[in-house]
């Protein structure tokens, strides 16, 4: 039985910090490209990063340079790093693996397994 499991979301003010874990088990966790997706009330999931089996990273433009993704094979576990936070940023933050990244790398739905989220709430 494969399973993700978000930790590390909450509440911050905007131009904070916080730090998402993600720990998968049931699938040989080195093997699988890693995202986090996000979804705001009342929006469709949005790319956020991925990082794949080769630590190649992607990330959507409204994270550059302020979201870090990494991954810690040894413990099967992803990270997000989320610095300068924004209001826009409120959302829930889902883990999710996909075996292949050819077909849309970027994509908010092409997933094999997800999490069950992780609220991050930014205020103004």
């Amino acid at each position: 039985q494969v399973q993700l499991v978000e930790s590390g979301g909450g509440l911050r003010q905007t131009g904070g910090s916080l730090r998402l874990s993600c720990t998968v088990s049931g699938l040989t966790f080195s093997r699988w490209a890693m995202a986090w997706v996000r979804q705001a009330p009342g929006k469709e999931r949005e790319f956020v990063a991925l990082i794949k089996a080769d630590y190649t990273t992607l990330y959507s433009d409204s994270v550059k340079g302020r979201f870090t993704i990494s991954r810690d094979n040894a413990w099967s576990t992803v990270y997000l790093q989320l610095n300068s936070l924004k209001p826009e940023d409120t959302a829930v933050y889902y883990c999710a693996a996909r075996v292949r990244v050819s077909d849309e790398p970027d994509s908010a739905v092409l997933y094999d397994y997800w999490g069950r989220g992780a609220q991050v709430t930014v205020s103004s």
